[in-house]
């Protein structure tokens, strides 16, 4: 039993309920809820993505607010805020009476993927031991898989008529009680506060030529991922659906197989041990541009459906779990800081992507929308493909 509840299992278990509930219910319940949003509050188009903006800028706003509560008070602290943010948010969208108290609770429920990922990464570094470090970060990452898969056949179940949505979000509530609950076990005590540094320095170290690499895949995948999230299903259902399959199913399928799929998110950090750091990022890069390219050509047939959604589930866990550990190598002993400006370069993209798609998309329609969004992700493939040598994985 000891062996069993060594403090990096802790930390891993912990870490994976973590990213589940911040990032399965929390970040994306919304959207696999929307159907139902739509027939109970009679939320137009642009309501809902108000409301769907409101989560996201929760999210962005609770990323330096995390790094702050770390340093501060220690990473449980922050870890443990989120979790009562997501269960206070999920109980008030359970609860809501009107599409104010609904948004209400999306930009709580938000905030929690804010502030309980990135504290991982600083945890780690004090209690997960260097050979296995990147592994611990990458099932950390993955959660977010099992949490999208979870909350997919909930939705599913409540599209069936199988359960009510609001049954689901009180279950989800609940997820986020446990999750405080684990966060108080699995990670360790706040450390004594290190020596004060001036915020000018601490801004030169996160501004570094090493790190540009980092921020511009973190910028470029942020884009691949909010269009993918953001328009997949409404290409398959404007193109006539999945055959023998409502319309409204056609998102949960999406998800699942974005879930499904994002399990090999659990193997990025014994994959990146073998090829290196420049390969895998090479081969996620090409994986997501082939996701966008298999919806624009073929959104009708279940098989391109399926696998440009398990291409994008897996390349955006593997991603995530490469940001995580990158940071840790660029930023010893600052990495959740590290790790926070990729999640704001990757959350800026996430704002600047489906803009500049749906504006394409009005103009030129969504096939020509969906090629052009596989350009960037396609050519950080090339680029990460034509330095091989240059990026490896350091030493255990």
């Amino acid at each position: 039993m000891r062996t069993l509840l060594t403090p990096t299992v802790r930390l891993t278990t912990a870490g994976l309920i973590a990213t589940a509930v911040a990032f399965g219910p929390a970040r994306m319940g919304f959207g696999l809820f929307l159907p139902a949003f739509r027939e109970e509050f009679a939320l137009s188009t642009s309501m809902a993505g108000m409301i769907a903006s409101a989560g996201f800028l929760a999210f962005l706003a609770a990323l330096p607010a995390s790094a702050w509560i770390g340093r501060r008070f220690g990473e449980r602290v922050a870890v443990t805020t989120g979790a009562v943010a997501a269960s206070i948010g999920f109980a008030t969208v359970a609860m809501a009476g009107t599409s104010g108290i609904l948004a209400l609770g999306i930009a709580l429920a938000g905030t929690s993927a804010g502030l309980c990922w990135a504290p991982f990464n600083d945890a780690a570094e004090r209690v997960v031991p260097s050979e296995v470090r990147a592994t611990a970060l990458s099932v950390v990452s993955t959660g977010t898989t099992f949490g999208v898969a979870a909350a997919a056949g909930l939705a599913l179940a409540v599209t069936e008529g199988a359960l009510d949505w609001r049954g689901a979000w009180v279950g989800f509530a609940l997820s986020g009680l446990a999750l405080a609950a684990i966060a108080r076990v699995g990670l360790p005590p706040a450390r004594k506060p290190a020596p004060e540094r001036s915020p000018g320095m601490a801004a030169g170290d996160l501004i570094r030529r090493a790190a540009v690499p980092l921020y511009g895949a973190a910028l470029c995948f942020g884009m691949t991922n909010a269009i993918f999230l953001s328009f997949a299903a409404d290409r398959v259902v404007a193109a006539g659906g999945l055959p023998g399959l409502p319309d409204e199913v056609a998102s949960v399928v999406i998800f699942l197989a974005y879930g499904v799929f994002g399990v090999l998110g659990l193997a990025t950090g014994r994959i990146e041990a073998r090829i290196g750091l420049a390969p895998l990022l090479c081969l996620i890069f090409a994986a997501a541009a082939l996701s966008l390219i298999l919806i624009a050509v073929a959104p009708t047939m279940w098989i391109a459906v399926i696998a440009a959604s398990g291409l994008h589930g897996a390349s955006i866990m593997m991603v995530s779990a490469v940001f995580s550990f990158w940071s840790v190598r660029l930023f010893p002993g600052r990495s959740t800081f590290g790790f926070t400006a990729a999640l704001l370069c990757m959350a800026a993209g996430s704002v600047l992507g489906p803009a500049l798609a749906g504006l394409l998309a009005a103009a030129q329609g969504p096939l020509a929308m969906f090629l052009a969004a596989a350009a960037p992700p396609l050519a950080a493939a090339l680029w990460f493909g034509a330095r091989l040598k240059r990026i490896q994985p350091s030493p255990p």
